[in-house]
């Protein structure tokens, strides 16, 4: 602090000046000094201050500031000054040497109000933009910096700033191509920060080599294996291809898919090998994935998420994600996002469920993956996310996949197969008849998705047999299944088991008779529904439970001697009542759990006692809402119906006869705006032939007129 002292002089009389008058003479000193010395002496205390006195000099030295920057070009040191200063007055990270500031200015204000004072003007922009054409290290770094923190601060307006500014991003590019790697690495953190929820501008950096320049320096810096900066570049990455379908395609009709497919070569990582995974080498492979994910999203358009998917297999990146399912050592956080990964991969698309169908696991004997994931998945002591993206995974496989539904199916019927041999189907019934309610809601899913619109495979399953004691006849699953809802259980058990009966006997009549044949189900739902229960988790049970009575009603085709569609109506209105019955229906659409399942297709839930509800479900609920609560409330045999059905038919014979009423007229308008049309061409013509006459006729009376003068003059010749 001498040269403070030396600047400002001893002070008079001992009193020492205040922080803001210090603040006030220098900034002074620097926009009156002639000397450029002097003006960087001033600066150079403003910096010094700017911690301590942050909104003194930020609110007194701002505009000084900008002006050495406009002024002071070619002196890179107090260029290097100033900026350090506006980036200390600008950030709103915190430091011991800050003074307290007033309460309305704390929590980030002040940075972002300093933020927007800057920014007012857009050339004070462009002003840091065109300082980075300097190579000098003092300049180019803090102005990195500076457009950093101001990218945190206001992201949005100077964003607006960067793209009105000529060549603004691509000044911002060419900083990756610096070979000092200090710039180079801020570089990549202002451009995570620039391309934020912006899609033109993530546009313009993608058509800026974008893509070849990142997975160069991720290469060079050693792919998964590399450090902070490969995170950086994968965060980049990520910015730059999530939600924006442009650089999806670009991507991949570049070959880029091609370029990060050595990233999960888990083969010859000397890593691995070792036993040790790093931290930093998780965070970068967990990155990668969400990278392949961004890609193959089901929230992507279709057309883009086939062929990046097709993209997947062909360049050999499906497979090698699959290796690393199958390998050993691999973390549980790596291991279910792979999961996850590999479900978007393949679902709905033929090929990739074909290839995944293949892939064995190397145990002895070799299983199929899929019975060794689900394995996991009704594992009580596996963690709750990786099984959660197990049953993700197996959803993926059966998203509109017949051949694997089909598949799946017969492993659950009568064979003559190895007793010994753990089949999907063994696992999905073990699931299912579990102690635990969690895995008895992950088999109940599961077994739903393998029936999942699939009419053929659901009246398949009705021929399941299971021995439930010694010396008792076998039961059907789907009677099984009844029976342990009877017995009430946990929350998730039935729910669970609710939807996969809900499933099963949507547009199939044969089950629905199948199940009415048990004269004990309808009672027992019906005693579950009008149950005076007052618990949001019972109202669930007792909305699932309207839902299915609904549905036996809807796909009814009075097979079941005990409960016609008539009857079982019969019976709805007697013991529930209509207004209930339609009360307990909309319970599910209330239910906060309902609306998260809904929203998307894979289970993103932190803890068990989240899960509720299935998305397939939703949709089937959704789909049919409406059309069991219009079977219930319509009696087609009631002297109302008929003769309401009757005025319905009345008013539509009314409206089809004015209906050919106006057809006639339309027709005959159409005729006299022919004939009006003729007419006024004839009109036209007949006015055209008189013009023409007229015009003879004058040339007529021209001609008499003048051979009448040229008579005259032969006359008076002739005289």
């Amino acid at each position: 602090m001498d040269y403070l002292r030396t600047m400002m002089g001893a002070p008079q009389g001992g009193v020492q000046p205040t922080g803001a008058e210090t603040v006030e003479r220098l900034v002074d000193r620097a926009q009156s000094s002639t000397l450029l010395d002097d003006r960087r002496d001033a600066v150079r205390g403003l910096k010094s201050l700017s911690k301590k006195y942050r909104l003194e000099v930020g609110t007194q030295a701002m505009d000084c500031l900008i002006k050495v920057l406009e002024v002071d070009r070619g002196d890179a040191e107090i260029i290097g000054l100033a900026l350090d200063t506006l980036c200390n007055v600008m950030s709103d990270e915190p430091t011991e040497e800050e003074e307290s500031i007033p309460e309305h200015l704390q929590n980030g204000d002040l940075g972002a109000n300093f933020t927007e004072i800057y920014i007012k003007d857009p050339e004070h922009v462009s002003l840091l933009l065109s300082l980075l054409e300097e190579y000098d290290f003092h300049v180019r770094w803090p102005t990195v910096k500076l457009l950093t923190i101001l990218l945190t601060n206001k992201g949005k307006g100077i964003q607006d700033c960067i793209l009105v500014s000529p060549m603004g991003v691509s000044k911002l590019m060419d900083l990756l191509s610096d070979s000092r790697e200090i710039i180079r690495n801020d570089a990549l953190l202002l451009l995570i920060q620039l391309t934020k929820g912006n899609a033109n501008i993530q546009k313009i950096v993608a058509f800026e080599n974008a893509f070849e320049r990142l997975l160069d320096i991720i290469s060079d810096e050693g792919n998964s294996d590399g450090g902070i900066v490969v995170e950086d570049c994968l965060l980049l990455l990520l910015n730059l291809l999530k939600n924006n379908s442009s650089n999806q395609n670009f991507f991949k009709e570049g070959s880029y898919i091609h370029r990060i497919t050595p990233y999960f070569d888990l083969n010859s990582d000397p890593q691995r090998s070792q036993g040790g995974w790093s931290a930093q080498k998780v965070t970068n492979l967990h990155l990668m994935l969400q990278l392949v994910r961004t890609m193959v999203s089901p929230n992507n358009a279709q057309q883009q998420t086939a062929s990046c998917q097709r993209a997947l297999n062909q360049c050999g990146l499906l497979q090698k994600l699959c290796s690393i399912l199958m390998a050993s050592g691999v973390p549980a956080d790596v291991l279910t996002e792979t999961i996850n990964t590999v479900s978007e991969a393949i679902r709905g698309n033929p090929p990739n469920q074909e290839y995944f169908a293949s892939v064995l696991a190397p145990s002895n004997p070799p299983r199929p993956a899929i019975v060794v994931l689900l394995m996991s998945m009704v594992n009580e002591k596996q963690p709750f996310v990786l099984r959660c993206a197990v049953l993700y995974c197996f959803q993926s496989f059966l998203y509109k996949n017949e051949v694997g539904q089909s598949q799946i199916v017969q492993t659950l019927l009568p064979t003559t197969a190895d007793v010994n041999t753990i089949t999907a189907g063994q696992l999905l019934c073990g699931g299912l008849f579990s102690s635990d309610s969690l895995s008895n809601w992950f088999a109940a899913v599961a077994m739903l998705h393998a029936i999942l619109e699939n009419t053929t495979q659901k009246e398949q399953l009705l021929r399941v047999q299971l021995a439930t004691s010694l010396g008792n006849p076998p039961v059907s699953l789907l009677q099984q299944c009844c029976n342990i809802l009877a017995q009430g259980g946990k929350l998730q058990t039935r729910i669970g088991l609710l939807m996969l009966m809900c499933g099963w006997l949507v547009d199939c009549p044969i089950a629905v008779t199948h199940f009415l044949s048990n004269t004990a189900n309808v009672p027992f739902l019906i005693s579950q529904v009008i149950a005076t229960e007052s618990e949001e988790q019972e109202l669930i049970v007792q909305g699932l439970c309207t839902f299915l009575i609904g549905i036996c009603l809807l796909y009814n085709d009075d097979q079941s001697e005990t409960f016609t569609k008539v009857s079982l109506k019969q019976v709805i209105e007697d013991r529930i009542g209509l207004e209930r019955f339609t009360d307990k229906l909309s319970q599910i659409l209330k239910n906060e759990s309902y609306t998260r399942a809904a929203k998307k297709p894979n289970l993103h839930y932190k803890q068990s006692s989240e899960v509720i509800f299935d998305y397939a479900f939703t949709r089937i609920f959704k789909s049919l809402e409406n059309e069991v609560l219009k079977c219930i409330s319509i009696d087609e045999k009631s002297p109302e119906y008929k003769k309401k059905l009757a005025s319905l038919k009345e008013h539509e014979n009314i409206v089809d006869q004015y209906k050919e009423l106006i057809k006639e007229q339309d027709a005959k308008l159409s005729e006299a705006r022919a004939e009006v049309t003729t007419l006024h061409a004839r009109h036209t013509e007949s006015a055209r032939q008189i013009e023409e006459l007229q015009n003879t006729v004058q040339q007529l009376k021209d001609q008499n007129a003048l051979l009448k003068v040229q008579k005259g003059k032969i006359d008076f010749k002739i005289h």
